[in-house]
C-alpha cells in the first residue's frame, strides 16, 4: 500500500500560505520569497478560488510586460485548480502533477483547504519510503539489524 497525503501532511506540517485575489502579484511574490515557497493559495472568504505560482509571474507578468505592483493576483492566478484528499496516495500526486505539469496540488477535506503538498514534498516521501524498504530488505536477507 503506497503512503498517502495524510502521512505526508502529518510529517511535514499542514501550514497554508494563501493571499487574497485581490492583492497584488508584488505582494504575492514577496510573501513566497519571505515563506521560501513557490505558491500560494488564493483565498477568498475561506474559499478556494485559484493558485498563483512563480510559474504565473514569469508567464503572465514579467513576459507580457505588466506591473507587479498594478496587476491584481486575479487576474494572472490559475483558475482551475487540481486538488487531492487526505486518502490519495503519493503515486496518484505524482500522476496527477506529471500529467497536469504542476508542482502544487491544494489538499482539500469536502470544500475546506487542510494543506498543500509540492512535487519537492513527493521525492522526499518516495526517497523515504525506499529507503525505509532496502532496509527491511537489508535486514530479512542477512536476518540481522543493518544500520542505516
Amino acid at each position: 500500500m503506497s503512503e498517502t497525503v495524510a502521512s505526508v501532511l502529518k510529517s511535514k506540517g499542514s501550514a497554508i500560505w494563501s493571499i487574497a485575489p485581490d492583492a497584488t502579484v508584488y505582494e504575492a511574490i514577496a510573501m513566497m520569497a519571505n515563506k521560501g515557497v513557490g505558491a500560494l493559495l488564493v483565498l477568498a472568504g475561506g474559499r478556494l478560488e485559484g493558485i498563483i505560482s512563480e510559474r504565473d509571474y514569469a508567464r503572465k507578468v514579467i513576459l507580457e510586460g505588466r506591473s507587479s505592483k498594478d496587476t491584481p493576483v486575479r487576474e494572472i492566478m490559475t483558475r482551475s485548480v487540481k486538488t487531492v484528499t487526505p486518502d490519495h496516495t503519493l503515486d496518484e500526486c505524482m500522476q496527477i502533477m506529471t500529467e497536469s505539469r504542476i508542482r502544487h496540488l491544494p489538499v482539500m477535506e469536502r470544500d475546506t483547504v487542510v494543506g498543500i503538498v509540492s512535487i519537492g514534498d513527493m521525492v522526499r516521501a518516495t526517497i523515504a519510503a525506499q529507503a525505509a524498504t532496502i532496509d527491511h530488505l537489508h535486514t530479512y536477507i542477512l536476518g540481522t539489524t543493518y544500520p542505516s
